[in-house]
């Protein structure tokens, strides 16, 4: 049987070499003891640590490893987020793309809120548009009638009291192209206790060629004239002193048919050619106080609505039946007396001072009365574009300007 020969590594490793080296040294240094009696190691004396091979003396660089030292073994990074989709398991097949969101359709828009045509009576509306008409020229109107706007309106509130008020150019001088001869004011005067609110409307005399300019001197110069006697006014008033009151009002309107005069005699025209009517409406605005104060010059009307119910004969010139108990009517400047009256009112009520534009439908046209019933009733107070709408109501045969200052009394707050 051959000798088994030694195992001879192609490449010695950093271990084998190491100790071949410890071998040779133990050769130079002495017999090689059996190993059963070979010592121990001796325990380094202390302050000299143990250490194998030759030892390192003081001062000397130790020599350097006779190979790099392995790695210490350390465990796989575990990723926080988890393993790749690879070292999960099989792939799974990817997740369908969600379906893109329908687009919602936009959205119509609201429509906008139209009056539309003013309401009208009988089967079929005038023939004349009920939209303003050709302007009024300044060669043939003049420049006051010229800047006559085509309607106005206007409108206040004070405690319980709501006041709306406009003037509207008739279809006749619409069609025509001349100015609008009626007039509105709604004015406040006095001060303090004594603080009253003056609504007022006014008709130029239609054979009067300058009565759209007397109509609005006649409301003006009144709020001026009245506001001068404010304080006895308010007591009469309140205090129910008609005789009281109808001597106020007579010096108001007296001493408006004066300034008149001096208007026309500045423009070099008669008096005459500024002839209109005057109606007012004097209210305390002391909650406290239900009576009003109404003088009256000329046609027109003053009406009241209480519980769905008109009445028409609050000191006018109109009967409750519509019947016009006169043609010709008292105008100013020529006219200087006006005709006073008290009127008690109740929450609720609503009271109404016009022209006859709309006095005479008022009184006389059934279907009218119910509308502006209806558009004016206590529930339903409208707003300035409202009422000047409801307003310019049609009716056949009734095409001449209309004027209103409507007073809604409501509960004192």
């Amino acid at each position: 049987m051959p000798e088994p020969t030694a195992y001879e590594p192609e490449e010695a490793d950093g271990l084998d070499a190491t100790f071949r080296q410890n071998e040779a040294i133990l050769r130079e240094s002495g017999p090689t003891l059996p190993a059963d009696q070979a010592a121990a190691p001796s325990v380094p004396a202390q302050g000299s640590p143990w250490h194998t091979g030759r030892p390192v003396h003081p001062g000397e660089a130790p020599p350097p490893p006779a190979h790099a030292p392995a790695p210490a073994y350390a465990p796989p990074r575990q990723d926080p987020a988890g393993p790749l989709p690879d070292e999960a398991g099989p792939r799974r097949p990817p997740a369908p793309e969600p379906a893109p969101a329908p687009v919602p359709e936009p959205e119509a828009e609201p429509r906008l809120p139209q009056l539309g045509d003013p309401w009208h009576g009988g089967p079929k509306p005038p023939l004349y548009r009920p939209v303003p008409q050709a302007a009024p020229a300044v060669r043939s109107a003049g420049i006051e009638g010229a800047l006559v706007p085509d309607l106005v309106v206007d409108g206040a509130e004070h405690g319980p009291l709501t006041v709306r008020a406009a003037s509207v150019r008739g279809d006749s001088h619409r069609y025509q192209a001349e100015p609008r001869q009626d007039s509105v004011c709604v004015a406040r005067i006095g001060s303090g206790e004594s603080e009253l609110l003056v609504l007022g409307v006014a008709d130029g005399v239609g054979s009067a060629p300058l009565s759209h300019v007397g109509s609005q001197k006649a409301c003006a110069l009144a709020a001026g004239a009245l506001d001068r006697v404010a304080g006895p006014l308010a007591a009469a008033v309140a205090e129910g002193d008609l005789a009281g009151f109808t001597a106020l009002a007579r010096q108001a309107v007296a001493e408006v048919a004066t300034l008149l005069r001096h208007e026309a005699e500045r423009y070099g025209r008669q008096p005459s050619e500024f002839a209109t009517t005057l109606r007012l409406l004097v209210v305390p605005l002391d909650p406290a106080v239900r009576v009003r104060g109404l003088l009256t010059l000329g046609d027109g009307g003053t009406a009241m609505l209480r519980e769905g119910r008109w009445n028409t004969a609050l000191g006018g010139t109109e009967e409750g039946d519509g019947a016009v108990i006169d043609t010709r009517t008292p105008a100013l400047p020529t006219t200087r007396e006006p005709v006073a009256t008290l009127i008690s009112t109740l929450p609720g009520d609503v009271l109404v001072v016009c022209t006859d534009g709309l006095s005479t439908p008022l009184a006389g046209d059934q279907e009218t009365a119910h509308f502006l019933a209806r558009a004016w009733s206590q529930e339903r107070v409208p707003g300035p574009a409202d009422f000047l709408w409801q307003l310019q109501y049609r009716v056949k045969s009734y095409d001449d300007d209309r004027s209103a200052a409507v007073l809604w009394e409501g509960p004192a707050r």
